[in-house]
C-alpha cells in the first residue's frame, strides 16, 4: 500500500525533478521551427609560438563563413539557409533549416597580422601567431 502513495520520497535517485529542464524544454518547443544562433564546437592547442583553433563548421561552403577582427576579438560566423526550390517536395518533418552559428575569441596576444585560415573537410583551421615578447630597453639612471 505504501508503493501507492504519490509523493513517496524513496526513490529520489531515480526520479528527480529539474524545473530548468522543464524550462529548457518549453523554450525548445515553442522555437522549435525557428532559425537559432547557436555556437560550435572548437579545439585550440599551444603550439609553442602559435596557437591552433580548428572549429567544426559541417556542411558550410568557404563562402559562407566569415571571419572578422575588431578591437583584439576576432569573431567567427557561418550562415546557412535551406534552398527553396525544394518546397515543392513532400517533406513529413524538416529539421535542416537556414541557421546562424557565430563565436568570439579574444586575440590580444595575437599577431593579428600573421593569423592564416583554411577550410577543408568541415573543419575551420587558424594559425594564431602569437606576440612576441616584448623586453624592456635596460638602461642606467643617473643619480642626482
Amino acid at each position: 500500500m505504501f508503493e501507492l502513495i504519490p509523493f513517496d520520497h524513496r526513490n529520489r535517485s531515480v526520479v528527480s525533478f529539474d524545473p530548468f529542464r522543464t524550462l529548457d524544454d518549453i523554450e525548445r518547443s515553442f522555437f522549435a521551427n525557428t532559425p537559432a544562433v547557436t555556437s560550435f564546437r572548437t579545439d585550440v592547442s599551444d603550439d609553442g609560438d602559435s596557437y591552433k583553433l580548428e572549429a567544426e563548421l559541417p556542411g558550410f561552403k568557404k563562402e559562407d563563413i566569415s571571419i572578422d577582427i575588431d578591437n583584439e576579438c576576432l569573431t567567427i560566423s557561418a550562415e546557412r539557409s535551406f534552398d527553396k526550390k525544394d518546397d515543392k517536395n513532400n517533406y513529413v518533418k524538416r529539421e535542416r533549416y537556414y541557421g546562424s552559428y557565430s563565436r568570439s575569441f579574444d586575440v590580444s596576444n595575437i599577431d593579428i597580422d600573421k593569423i592564416e585560415a583554411s577550410y577543408t573537410d568541415g573543419i575551420l583551421t587558424l594559425i594564431l601567431p602569437k606576440k612576441a615578447a616584448e623586453i624592456p630597453a635596460s638602461r642606467r639612471l643617473e643619480i642626482k
